[in-house]
């Protein structure tokens, strides 16, 4: 539907230029979305979806262990829509201190996001709402080192910036004056909460990303926390008990198509569109995520068949294997740790997984400090 401008320009300046700053109208859209049958049909099937998705979180035997890769997968692929270069590996590599080679700034951006979507997950958990107090909360997580220390963690902007082009007048996106923020977001807040009025929870996070998108409150981050907002909302609403669905794959894959829907919401109002693209990417990535869950049960199953024929080393060789599941990137002190085995024998079962299954592979190619990577787990987790 074509409602017009959904919010109206006001006169601002930015590195000393005028330029025409875009103030979001409320939400929810007026007139009322337009839900015919065939947006209809397709927010069934991603609902139909979202519900595999959290069935299969109840089914795994350790779904914990599967979250805890998945996580680390988003913030990776979230942290690359940004422009950083580090790799789900980088990531597992840095986390357990082992970073020769690893690009610092990057990964710690990267480890920042997990620790920023644990923390609204804790949060969202313990029965807090999502507010200003946990947007700012996690926005502090989130830039607490790498680039960001220098971007005002966890404050909202007090002056203007824009998206796009060389100089704001030119820009492909000029959001709302610092002052105008706080009023915006509070509008935001009241939809998220259901004030005064409840919203169906898929289509909330669908329209609230957008919204947040549009406010820009931050001066860095602002992606990031978009895309976060997602799982948060699905999760208090309990559609989803784990945050299991992160859409950066999707939107980093479609990213012209993506931009260009945002920007039609803001010039035309056309939010039935957005929604369309949305819940078709929340029926694939959900799809996406339980096929994933599915092959590492089934690689699981398979690795513990394989090494019987490790004999007597069988029984270590498991434990090994449930320390690679819990992370698929390890020393031998992380294993040590994870699995209560010696040093001697992790040695010599390791050197057995490697050289006659092909499970593992040491990836430093180093005498001492060797590092071992569960390649088939890494690669099923990037494969898309």
């Amino acid at each position: 539907m074509n409602r017009g401008l959904t919010g109206h320009y006001t006169s601002a300046i930015a590195g000393g230029i005028n330029c025409k700053a875009f103030v979001p109208a409320p939400l929810p859209p007026k007139p009322l979305l337009e839900i015919d049958s065939k947006l209809q049909k397709r927010i069934n099937q991603a609902m139909l979806a979202l519900g595999r998705l959290d069935a299969i979180s109840s089914l795994l035997p350790d779904a914990h262990l599967f979250l805890y890769s998945y996580v680390r997968k988003e913030a990776v692929m979230s942290s690359q829509i940004e422009g950083t270069q580090s790799s789900l590996s980088d990531l597992m590599l840095y986390e357990m201190e082992a970073v020769p080679g690893v690009p610092m700034d990057d990964v710690q951006e990267v480890s920042c996001y997990v620790s920023a979507l644990n923390l609204g997950i804790t949060r969202i958990r313990e029965g807090k709402p999502i507010t200003y107090r946990l947007i700012t909360e996690i926005h502090q997580a989130l830039m607490t080192s790498g680039r960001g220390v220098n971007r005002s963690p966890g404050e909202f902007r007090r002056s203007q910036v824009w998206i796009g082009g060389h100089r704001p007048d030119e820009a492909t996106f000029v959001p709302a004056p610092a002052n105008e923020i706080a009023d915006c977001w509070a509008e935001l807040e009241r939809f998220i909460n259901d004030v005064p009025e409840a919203t169906d929870p898929l289509i909330k996070a669908a329209l609230s990303h957008v919204q947040f998108e549009t406010i820009h409150p931050f001066m860095d981050g602002n992606g990031r926390i978009g895309r976060l907002l997602i799982p948060l909302i699905l999760v208090e609403a309990e559609v989803l008990k784990q945050p299991l669905l992160y859409l950066s794959v999707f939107f980093k894959k479609h990213r012209q198509i993506y931009y260009e829907h945002l920007n039609q919401v803001r010039l035309t109002g056309d939010w039935e569109a957005w929604l369309l693209f949305f819940v078709d990417a929340v029926a694939e990535t959900a799809t996406q995520a339980v096929n994933t869950a599915q092959q590492l049960n089934k690689l699981r199953q398979k690795d513990k068949t394989r090494i019987s024929k490790l004999g007597r080393q069988a029984g270590s060789a498991a434990q090994i294997i449930d320390a690679l599941f819990e992370q698929p990137i390890v020393n031998i002190n992380k294993l040590i740790e994870l699995t209560g085995l010696t040093a001697a024998t992790l040695g010599k079962v390791l050197e057995a997984l490697e050289q006659q299954l092909g499970i593992v592979k040491e990836i430093t190619g180093q005498k001492r400090n060797r590092v071992y990577a569960y390649t088939t787990y890494i690669e099923i987790l990037n494969q898309e």
